[in-house]
């Protein structure tokens, strides 16, 4: 008799799996259909999903009721739908600079909103309760800032409370007395899996409730979600998962939310290859958190063992935008074999809509160790000092004619300026611009200064780094999002 209640318990276990995987590659599959195209930059603001909410107020299977405020009077609203028993809680953009998460919210309403997936939706609904808390601090968001208006991290605000926007989250957690809670961010692009160049494209983490890193039912609970959204993760971007540090933080929410009974999973969404925007990690939130939904209601989870979760490799942090390995630097009249290592940070215009890059020399020397986002071999090739141009141009608009990569092939980066732009600091062509008679600071690497020099090989420039960007002069292409203007 045992033998056989085991069959059938595996029966149904190996039923539930095949049905799970089927409808996270339907959801793949069909991501576009459903991904909410008014939200296609990371800079949203509290006014782009208002509209949003509005809309699901109308439609009888949410309900939408305001639970809090910010600071600044923003309010705070809890989207739930489904009878299920068992509450799942969802909340994103603690920090008003992760958006990645809110943006997947909003695709996850469109799927629950459209009829498609009806038998997957129908076991979702039934046995679980969603109840979801987009942008918590909606303060920073309109900055694009981790802090709000306050200028305290709410994600260590779990004790004292003083801030509206954590005690929000309290209540709506006490209310609800959740099951599971989904604490979603937006972490640095420069980790990676520990010993890969793979970037940390999404961590994990099932926080601690203790000093000890105790395992109980409720925190092993959510290891067993997060080893079941790893395998979903790795069908999609191998080898880029990482597992966030778990040393106990007694003021941090997530830490404290798994104390009180929640099992929480802290989702981190980090960087990608050419994914500036964080469209195809927005794509692997909505993914693998509606898979975790699904597989929480039909209770595939519950037969994971835990032993997976130390498997995922913990986050590291070495990562470059851009690595030049080998190059040959003279100083001095002597020559140097280093590594050059580039982060380019953004920097917001005035209404923080959008940014432009900084480029700046993060590390040199024996970067061995480290990895690119862009790796390139300089073996062969030596830095040279950019120049500038002698011709002097009165305008933006005088430049736009300029071949500006024969100027860089001929060993020109800087351009001269009767006037510059005065409501800008970045400019769009591949080369930077200074007003006319500037001194340029000396030319000697270290950390802190923008990258920019050439490549020259057997006396030819071939490359040519720009605020950080890599450019082929030969084939005349980069990402290159801007050069600067020097004032």
């Amino acid at each position: 008799m045992k033998s056989f209640l085991k069959l059938i318990l595996l029966f149904v276990t190996l039923s539930a799996a095949s049905q799970t995987n089927d409808f996270t590659s339907k959801i793949y599959e069909t991501y576009d259909t459903y991904k909410e195209t008014t939200l296609e930059k990371r800079r949203i603001k509290h006014q782009d999903i208002q509209p949003l909410i509005n809309t699901l107020k109308n439609n009888p299977k949410f309900t939408v009721k305001k639970v809090g405020q910010s600071i600044e009077g923003r309010d705070l609203s809890l989207i739930s739908i489904g009878s299920g028993k068992t509450n799942v809680f969802l909340w994103s953009q603690m920090h008003g600079d992760e958006p990645t998460a809110t943006q997947a919210i909003f695709d996850i309403f469109n799927l629950l909103t459209s009829k498609d997936f009806s038998k997957e939706k129908e076991t979702i609904l039934k046995r679980v309760t969603l109840h979801f808390l987009p942008m918590l601090n909606p303060d920073g968001a309109e900055k694009y800032t981790r802090r709000n208006t306050l200028g305290i991290d709410i994600n260590r605000d779990a004790l004292r409370l003083q801030s509206l926007e954590g005690q929000t989250l309290k209540r709506v957690r006490d209310s609800l007395n959740a099951d599971f809670g989904f604490n979603l961010h937006d972490q640095n692009i420069y980790y990676n899996a520990e010993r890969t160049n793979k970037p940390a494209t999404i961590s994990y983490l099932a926080p601690a409730y203790n000093y000890e890193k105790d395992i109980n039912q409720v925190r092993g609970d959510a290891m067993k979600i997060i080893i079941f959204m790893n395998n979903i993760i790795q069908k999609y971007a191998p080898g880029q998962v990482g597992r966030y540090n778990d040393a106990f933080e007694p003021r941090a929410f997530g830490d404290n939310i798994q104390k009180w009974g929640t099992s929480t999973i802290l989702i981190e969404s980090g960087g990608y290859k050419n994914d500036v925007e964080k469209q195809e990690i927005r794509k692997l939130n909505y993914v693998s958190i509606l898979s975790a939904i699904y597989t929480i209601a039909n209770g595939q989870y519950k037969n994971i063992p835990i032993d997976d979760y130390e498997n995922i490799p913990r986050n590291d942090s070495k990562l470059f935008d851009l690595k030049i390995e080998g190059a040959t630097y003279n100083l001095l009249g002597k020559p140097y074999k280093i590594d050059i290592g580039v982060k380019r940070y953004e920097v917001d215009n005035a209404n923080h809509s959008d940014f432009y890059n900084v480029g700046r020399i993060a590390d040199l020397g024996d970067l061995s160790t480290f990895y690119g986002y862009n790796t390139f071999n300089a073996e062969g090739y030596t830095i040279v000092e950019g120049k500038v141009y002698s011709e002097v141009f009165d305008s933006v608009s005088g430049i736009s004619n300029l071949d500006v990569f024969k100027l860089l092939k001929s060993g020109y980066t800087y351009i001269q300026m009767e006037k510059l732009p005065e409501s800008t600091l970045e400019a769009s062509e591949p080369i930077h611009l200074v007003k006319i008679g500037q001194q340029l600071p000396e030319f000697r690497l270290r950390p802190g200064i923008n990258p920019t020099f050439l490549l020259q090989k057997d006396g030819i420039n071939e490359y040519a780094v720009i605020n950080g960007f890599l450019i082929d002069l030969n084939a005349k292409n980069s990402r290159l999002k801007n050069a600067l203007i020097y004032r």
